[in-house]
């Protein structure tokens, strides 16, 4: 869920409560700001917690493809050392390191665009709460206007059945998107073996295919 989204159901919920118990316009609008500038402050820090992750992503990724350079560095020495074993362990741990590797820049870009997403949602929240500070004073005048020209009790009746409305259809789709996953998660079953062999026929052979290029060099070398 968004910031943006959090932050409309909680006013929703705020403002509600103070409509049901007829408060002045002008307590409302302030609850409302209240309300936003705390939501602020949530999402400044939840920003630089992914960007923290950025960061973190990053150094697990180089640390990984630093230890597979030197895991294959191993294994070249210890394939001119006369231990072709040995030298395929160091080239399997080569491969393992590069696989992670690889998972961490994946989740990097990820976790970049997420920031990027956050960083947007700010900046709306914070264009919101300078709106909303300068238009208080035209927005508690129109709210009284408003009252005077209907009873609180019909604004406030109107306004939970919508509410009422608004969660059941939220509601239902939040159960079709859990189907929808059920439905996914049980292909996804189905395949995860067959593409689990097919992932290690492929491991093996890269790692043959290495042991050969390192064979090839070590002789070239030697000769």
């Amino acid at each position: 869920m968004s910031i943006l989204d959090r932050l409309s159901r909680l006013l929703r919920a705020n403002v509600n409560d103070l409509i049901s118990r007829a408060e002045d316009p002008g307590l409302i609008i302030e609850q409302a700001l209240r309300d936003m500038r705390a939501a602020y402050a949530e999402a400044r820090s939840e920003v630089a917690d992914a960007m923290s992750q950025n960061a973190k992503l990053d150094r697990e990724a180089g640390s990984n493809r630093r230890m597979a350079a030197e895991y294959e560095k191993k294994a070249e020495e210890a394939l001119r050392g006369g231990s072709e074993d040995l030298a395929r362990e160091a080239l399997r741990r080569a491969q393992n390191a590069k696989d992670l590797a690889a998972g961490f820049e994946e989740q990097l870009s990820l976790q970049s665009s997420t920031v990027e997403q956050l960083k947007t949602q700010l900046r709306a929240l914070e264009a919101k709460i300078d709106e909303l500070e300068s238009k208080k004073s035209l927005l508690a005048a129109r709210q009284k206007t408003a009252q005077a020209s209907a009873t609180l009790d019909r604004v406030s009746g109107f306004d939970k059945a919508g509410g009422a409305v608004d969660a059941f259809e939220e509601m239902e789709a939040k159960v079709s998107g859990m189907e929808d996953r059920n439905r996914a998660m049980g292909e996804l079953r189905k395949d995860n073996d067959f593409d689990a062999q097919l992932k290690d026929l492929g491991r093996t052979q890269a790692l043959d295919d290495a042991m050969a290029a390192l064979k090839a060099k070590v002789s070239a070398d030697k000769s």
